[in-house]
């Protein structure tokens, strides 16, 4: 009998060791497809945890660029389909909270697709919404009678200050991709990585779930000042606004303002006219430039047209010919190089005949200016006594340094679209070659150039000499504010030594004092500037490009503002008073808010 039983006792032994034997051999052989069977038999549930698009901020913190959450509301019809007691008042439910979501449309959703797990009842509404919602179903009227919603979240962007540097800070889609401006030059700092939850139901009905944090997008810091920026743009309104008539909706076909601080290359302030509102930027009605019969009159491929003219930042990807606004930088080469004193004079006699043609010095009468110093040639803005000069200067000279000013380069700013002008300039050989280039040269025509490349050069000329790259953002940081990154100023080459620099700054400082930019003079501070007026392309059509470019306070310039107004709706452009009135306007407020003192007033006896 003990024998019998050592016999059995050995048979299941053995059988166990052959049992555990075979599950080891289908676990390393079928183990994976098995346990998909099994898990497809398990109830699952999978959410992405949208991630944070980061914020753009001004200098001081203000928010400019943010993104807020939202909810999709969401039906799981087997859910709520296995508790069909819960349907009437779930639905009734629903529908008293978000009024778009209707109860015949829901009941047919619930019978036409009874196992669907995801049907999206309502888009993006607001956690108020939603909190009203999930409040109500805890509530004792409705205490566990409702089943089968849940909500999605998501991110929209929202942009507190809606036009405010539209053009700058650019908007993103709704797929987080950067259109233009910022959200488009830095989308990859801005988007983050989405998370997820996963989770599924074990036998006993519990969930099992396992949730990976999504990683939110890196904050932009920078250089904006709100305040600034809205007086920017509040005077280019004001001014195009007593332009406006029954004929024209705007009063220019563009006004831009650049504001740099010319000691790190930093920009304060960047606005293009007319403006847009980020929160609704596919509106053309309210920019003004077109009325609603003649958007609904478009095509889709030209309201796309006219939006991408609507979005451009015009300091940064239009190029255009600065006229006299160069001079300052045809007085710098002759005297960096040595072919220009300051005692130097010359005789305006109404033009000078080059190459064949007589070019004419504009806005003065037939004898011409006179006798002109470099001084007064900057002051009176004399187009004759600035050839003469660019005899003496010479075609190599000039090529050089309007090379070494960064013209024809770009300047790499932190921003998308910035127009090539390598195309748009004359080199050495050429000017030499036409005498009528190197002339009209130099007072600023037949080249182009962009209002950034233009304003970081001139910036140069009144800093001591340092071409800084300019730039918008100063530093990134994470969601919880620590600096990822710092973006500090970067000084690309020196343009012209400091003694040059002191003279420049004499010679224009006479230009708002007793020249062409006398008009945007602020008693009580020194501002120095140089005004300009280019005739555009094709010429003789009574169309000017006028500028301002200036800054202030003479001794340490803390601000430059270049200010344009192109083909103003005015009946004589040439002698428009646009970009000195706002330069003005501008200047009045912005002084006093950065802490430029005036000048102490000598009490006349």
């Amino acid at each position: 009998m003990q024998g019998r039983l050592w016999i059995v006792f050995g048979l299941i032994c053995v059988l166990f060791v052959v049992l555990i034997a075979r599950l080891m051999y289908i676990q390393y052989t079928s183990g994976e497809r098995y346990e998909k069977i099994v898990l497809s038999q398990q109830e699952y549930d999978s959410t992405i945890i949208p991630f944070q698009r980061g914020n753009i901020t001004d200098a001081k913190g203000t928010v400019l660029a943010t993104s807020i959450d939202v909810y999709n509301v969401i039906l799981d019809c087997s859910v709520l389909t296995a508790k069909s007691d819960k349907i009437d008042s779930t639905i009734a439910l629903v529908c008293t909270c978000f009024p778009e979501i209707s109860a015949e449309d829901m009941r047919a959703k619930i019978t036409d697709q009874p196992d669907s797990r995801y049907i999206k009842l309502a888009k993006r509404v607001s956690f108020e919404e939603k909190d009203n919602f999930e409040t109500l179903a805890n509530s004792e009227e409705y205490d566990d009678k409702i089943s089968g919603i849940w909500f999605e979240k998501e991110y929209i962007r929202s942009y507190p200050y809606g036009q405010l540097a539209a053009a700058m800070i650019g908007f993103s889609t709704s797929g987080n991709l950067g259109v233009i401006g910022l959200e488009n030059q830095y989308d990859s700092y801005l988007n983050g990585i989405n998370g997820r939850s996963y989770g599924y139901l074990n036998d006993d009905s519990n969930m099992e779930q396992t949730v990976i944090e999504p990683e939110n997008g890196y904050t932009l810091v920078t250089s904006i000042d709100v305040n600034i920026q809205s007086i920017v743009e509040q005077e280019i309104l004001n001014w195009n606004n007593t332009c406006l008539d029954e004929e024209h909706s705007i009063g220019s076909q563009h006004t831009a303002v650049l504001v740099m601080n010319p000691q790190n290359g930093e920009i304060l302030a960047m606005a293009t006219y007319p403006f847009f509102d980020l929160n609704n930027p596919r509106d053309l009605v309210a920019s003004g430039l077109y009325k609603q019969e003649e958007v609904d009159a478009m095509t889709e491929d030209e309201k796309l047209e006219k939006l991408n003219q609507l979005w451009q930042n015009y300091g940064v990807t239009t190029t255009y010919e600065p006229g006299s606004t160069f001079k300052p930088f045809t007085i710098a080469m002759g005297l960096e190089t040595g072919t220009l004193h300051d005692g130097d004079t010359f005789f305006c006699d109404g033009g000078e005949t080059v190459s064949g043609h007589f070019v004419r010095c504009t806005g003065i009468t037939k004898g011409g200016h006179g006798e002109e110093t470099i001084q007064k040639a900057l002051e009176d803005s004399c187009n004759d006594a600035l050839m003469q000069m660019s005899f003496r200067i010479g075609g190599d000279n000039f090529a050089k340094f309007q090379h070494i000013f960064g013209f024809g380069q770009k300047t790499n700013v932190d921003l998308p679209g910035e127009a090539r002008t390598d195309s748009l300039l004359y080199d050495a050989e050429a000017l030499n070659q036409t005498a009528i280039n190197l002339a009209t040269n130099a007072f600023g025509q037949n080249f182009n150039t962009t209002m950034v490349q233009l304003g970081a050069a001139y910036c140069s000329l009144i800093n001591g000499g340092n071409l800084y790259q300019p730039h918008v953002v100063t530093a990134i940081t994470d969601s919880a504010g620590n600096t990822v990154q710092s973006v500090d100023p970067v000084i690309e080459k020196k343009t012209i030594s400091k003694e040059v620099s002191n003279q420049l700054k004499g010679f224009m400082l006479g230009v708002v004092e007793e020249g062409t930019g006398k008009s945007a003079k602020i008693e009580g501070y020194d501002i120095g500037g140089k005004t300009g007026t280019a005739e555009k392309l094709p010429r003789g059509t009574g169309d000017y490009l006028v500028s301002f470019i200036s800054y202030a306070p003479q001794d340490n310039p803390q601000v430059m503002i270049y200010t344009i107004v192109d083909t103003a709706n005015v009946e004589d452009q040439e002698h428009c008073q646009g970009p000195k009135e706002i330069t003005r306007n501008i200047y009045s407020q912005i002084l006093p808010y950065l802490g430029v003192e005036k000048k102490a007033v000598e009490p006349t006896e």
